[in-house]
């Protein structure tokens, strides 16, 4: 029994770049650099299943992503908003706040 095709996954030389310049970040949130990581590696030509494994994630998760990324580009790797209350705390405060704690907690 033969699945659903796959989207193929095609880069250009500016998304591959940038792509990889988000995996390699430190500053990048790690849901992005995640989401980089999926599409490089189905950009290689492997299957969901396949990328799924080396990353330890769901294969459906893998798929999502590559759909997204196949309709929306760049852009398609980007949270969509969600209903519900707006957030209160910034990612500047969060990030500022893990630093001082990270500093006071460690001997």
């Amino acid at each position: 029994m033969v699945g659903r095709q796959a989207d193929l996954v095609v880069l250009s030389d500016t998304d591959r770049t940038f792509l990889e310049a988000q995996v390699r970040r430190h500053k990048a949130p790690r849901s992005l650099s995640d989401r980089c990581r999926m599409v490089l590696l189905c950009a290689q030509g492997l299957q969901s299943k396949q990328v799924a494994a080396r990353l330890g994630i769901h294969e459906h998760t893998v798929g999502k992503w590559r759909r997204r990324f196949v309709q929306g580009g760049i852009e398609g790797l980007t949270d969509e908003y969600r209903a519900g209350r707006p957030r209160t705390v910034s990612d500047a405060q969060v990030v500022s706040d893990f630093s001082y704690f990270v500093r006071v907690l460690t001997p």
